[in-house]
């Protein structure tokens, strides 16, 4: 019995991982109602963990889930429904599921899914989480630790965000081209800070936000498959196959830090590399420039050392300039000072840099700090060099990042 056990919990974690997130929206999209779907749902795993190692596996394991979630999903639609309106809704269900049992493919709502997730009427900081546990599962104590809040605080704001869908009547449909940038934009943006939550674990030794980064190129991959002509959703993923193409190449032997410019191009991963160019060229394709893949082109220059030339920073300068027009972020402007200082000396850089010093979010932002400290050092300003390195020394939490800063700064003193 312990090997049936085994085979049948086997079973149901691969049908979870591959189809959790289609199975609930599938019965989402039909009922308006994404906890009693995930409900639902999880009734059915465990109906099926209890029944399969006595039964043995179905022949179509995705099927009898839906089927028995099915079963739970309409007793609640029953409960909150009357009359006529209930007795139609039903009926659709029923009729579509008694056409997905005799094989049909079971249609894969996810994309209608994370649109309702991602609507303007979610609150923008839940967007992400909430994609997370609709689309992959997730438990709210996990998402809570990968971003940093406590899981109660998580858990409040997951189920008002689904409450909010079912009372207001969030529509689970992709959205017509006119309002598709807007409601497209949110989508990608709750993706990319899934990735960049487990991007910031270099070393993925993180229990908080190990393999975050993967399941965001997951998603990523998911948006690009179900929507293969739009340009940003190709930009955003090669943008997050370039970043995840140098990890190895981030921390030395001894888990130091190692900055873009120093990295061995040997430990790159040339395979998601190319993949991210050829993607970038699809987009390219469709001549419709947007963030993605302006972030995508920078990251696709600094990748021209792996071809044996330098870096090109003519190309980055440029790429920032339209970056910048487009998303006028100051993350973007202290960037392109960078690449400024590159291109035109690190005065003018410094210059660029200094420009931004009005903008009180900054203050507290380690790059911004960072980069000041590096152009002073160069232009032999040791004294400032050494007060903006002692900023961004107390800003960063990375111990490995944080080493490499103070070994910066000691330099000053040998130099």
């Amino acid at each position: 019995m312990d090997d049936r056990l085994e085979i049948a919990r086997a079973a149901a974690e691969a049908a979870a991982r591959r189809s959790y997130g289609k199975l609930v929206a599938w019965l989402a999209a039909r009922t308006r109602d994404v906890a009693g779907a995930e409900d639902a749902l999880a009734d059915a795993f465990a109906a099926a963990l209890e029944r399969w190692p006595r039964t043995g596996v179905p022949a179509q394991p995705e099927a009898w889930l839906l089927s028995v979630a099915r079963r739970r999903d309409v007793d609640a639609v029953r409960r909150r429904l009357t009359g006529e309106a209930a007795r139609d809704h039903l009926q659709l269900i029923a009729e579509e599921m008694e056409a997905r049992m005799s094989g049909e493919e079971l249609p894969d709502d996810r994309l209608r899914l994370m649109f309702a997730c991602a609507h303007p009427a979610i609150e923008s900081s839940v967007r992400a989480p909430l994609i997370l546990q609709t689309i992959l599962g997730f438990d709210a104590a996990t998402i809570a630790s990968a971003f940093l809040v406590s899981p109660a605080t998580m858990g409040q704001r997951l189920v008002r965000a689904k409450a909010r869908i079912r009372e207001t009547g969030i529509p689970f449909r992709v959205p017509e081209q006119a309002e598709l940038g807007d409601r497209l934009g949110a989508v990608l943006e709750a993706i990319y800070a899934t990735f960049a939550e487990g991007w910031s674990d270099a070393t993925g030794t993180d229990t908080r936000r190990r393999n975050l980064a993967t399941e965001g190129i997951w998603l990523g991959r998911l948006v690009a498959s179900l929507m293969p002509d739009e340009p940003e959703a190709l930009g955003l993923l090669a943008l997050m196959l370039f970043a995840e193409a140098r990890r190895s190449a981030r921390r030395g032997p001894e888990g130091d830090f190692v900055p873009l410019a120093e990295q061995d191009v040997a430990l790159w991963d040339d395979g998601l590399i190319d993949e991210a160019e050829a993607l970038l060229v699809r987009a390219a394709q469709r001549k419709i420039i947007g963030r993605y893949q302006l972030e995508a082109a920078v990251q696709s220059a600094h990748t021209a050392r792996r071809r044996g030339s330098g870096t090109d920073w003519a190309a980055i300068r440029q790429l920032y300039d339209a970056l910048l027009a487009v998303a006028g972020s100051p993350v973007v402007a202290i960037n392109r000072a960078v690449a400024i200082a590159e291109t035109e000396g690190a005065p003018a850089g410094l210059a660029a840099l200094y420009v931004l010093g009005e903008d009180k979010r900054l203050q507290d932002y380690q790059p911004y700090w960072a980069a000041r400290a590096g152009l002073l050092a160069r232009l032999g300003n040791r004294k400032q060099a050494a007060e903006s390195y002692d900023q961004a020394i107390g800003l960063e939490r990375d111990p490995a990042l944080r080493r490499f800063l103070q070994g910066e700064k000691a330099k000053l003193v040998k130099n």
